[in-house]
């Protein structure tokens, strides 16, 4: 079998000194080694925290592509530098100058290849409890091939025959799965600030220090909740218009009041002691992103003035013609999205969050508060029995009783996240050809 000698080259012919970097990347490119750095100063890692790294780290490839994709001067500064270029993009069949990998259309390709590479992981990956399958090494290992794997399924998406029926029936598909990533989203965010309150509230009991960090990060939660809020309100709305941004930013404000009323009410607070103002402060601070994002997709209104002159209203007055207050959703929602999208991808699809969707939360008999609550070590005692030292970042290889998380799961969420990617990137429902008039990252 292709996977013992593998493991068997891995373990009895590593090379030591200068090659042996060299070793373990092709061992973990091309095998079924743990990927880790080379560097011995590096703190220890886990294989499965190396593992769903990796994913996300392709994730994060392609977004980025799919980030320059949306750039107009990204595409202007390779058609001035880049020599031969118009020939180049004639001999790829891409357009005398490119206009099919760039925009809206191009993004949507890519998306839909990233995505159906996670759904495939998805379906292979169904009912894997113990890491030793073959399946299970597949889904730890062979990163080079997935990674050619991927590029393989973004650049096939650019030549589906009937792109327009493709492209019309796809973006359903995209907002239906975008809206479900969010939902998604909002509950593991209350499992991550349910876990949060309960540690610190913990802390509590030895030390009302935490008490006060808890109060002080809650009010700083709700300035910023309501902060945004009334900007929105400056911003977004005229007298004379703009109905549907003012019932907006009505109806999600009385929504964050409602769900910070609900959370302190007795009859919550009976059935889950650990609930507080906490939770409803990041929820409220979510609420408002989603808010901001939908008011910036939004096309303007236009209306007459006292002297009969068109005027642009619903949006910034100092965006009117630059688009700046897209660009802004495109700095602060790249940060936020790179952020939600590692913890709900990378620390909430351990089984424990995944329970956390039905409702099901863990009550350990002891908990310890500290900042860090987040990366609290869980089995690390038996893990490690099972950390390999042989030069560079060291592994613990802690799955050899069985699986620490849901693969099938965490491929899942991945796979929404690739929609929600694709649909955020391209300002969810604007139809048509579609640039961002600024590059995402400066420079």
């Amino acid at each position: 079998m292709a996977f013992s000698r593998c493991s068997c080259w891995r373990s009895n012919s590593m090379p030591r000194g200068r090659n042996h970097c060299e070793a373990r990347v092709l061992a973990c490119c091309c095998g079924i080694a743990a990927c880790s750095l080379c560097c011995k100063c590096c703190p220890k890692i886990k294989q499965s925290t190396s593992t769903r790294f990796m994913y996300a780290l392709y994730f994060m490839l392609v977004t980025i592509i799919c980030c320059v994709m949306m750039s107009t001067t990204v595409a202007n500064e390779m058609k001035t530098h880049i020599p031969f270029y118009k020939q180049m993009c004639k001999s790829i069949q891409a357009g005398e100058m490119c206009e099919k990998l760039v925009g809206y259309s191009a993004v949507y390709k890519v998306c839909f290849g990233m995505a159906c590479f996670f759904f495939l992981f998805f379906l292979f990956t169904i009912k894997i409890n113990s890491s030793k399958s073959c399946r299970a090494y597949i889904h730890n290992g062979f990163w080079l091939i997935k990674l050619i794997l991927l590029a393989a399924m973004c650049s096939g998406a650019f030549f589906i025959p009937d792109q327009d029926t493709f492209l019309n029936a796809w973006r359903y598909v995209g907002a239906t799965g975008g809206f479900l990533f969010i939902a998604i989203q909002l509950i593991l965010l209350v499992e991550f600030t349910h876990k949060w309150n309960k540690n610190w509230t913990a802390g509590a009991k030895h030390k009302q220090m935490w008490n006060g960090l808890l109060a002080l990060v809650t009010l700083m939660l709700y300035s910023i909740a309501v902060a945004a809020l009334v900007l929105m309100a400056l911003f977004y709305t005229h007298s004379e218009g703009c109905m549907y941004n003012k019932v907006l930013i009505g109806v999600h404000g009385g929504l964050c009041l409602f769900v910070s009323l609900v959370a302190i009410s007795p009859c919550v607070q009976n059935r889950q002691p650990h609930s507080g103002l906490l939770q409803s402060g990041v929820i409220s601070c979510y609420v408002m992103y989603l808010t901001f994002s939908a008011l910036s997709s939004k096309p303007p209104e236009t209306i007459l003035d006292e002297n009969n002159r068109n005027i642009t209203i619903c949006v910034p007055e100092f965006s009117q013609d630059l688009h700046r207050d897209e660009n802004l959703v495109t700095g602060l929602g790249t940060t936020i999205l790179f952020g939600c999208i590692l913890y709900s991808c990378l620390t909430s699809t351990t089984r424990a969050s995944s329970e956390a969707l039905r409702g099901i939360y863990g009550t350990p008999e002891s908990e310890v508060a500290r900042c860090c609550f987040c990366c609290m070590p869980e089995g690390d005692a038996d893990a490690e029995e099972h950390v390999e030292k042989r030069g560079g970042q060291s592994v613990i290889y802690d799955e050899k009783k069985g699986t620490v998380y849901s693969y099938a799961y965490f491929h899942f969420v991945f796979f929404l996240a690739s929609l929600y990617v694709m649909m955020t990137v391209t300002h969810w429902f604007h139809w048509k050809r579609h640039f961002w008039v600024t590059p995402v990252f400066p420079g």
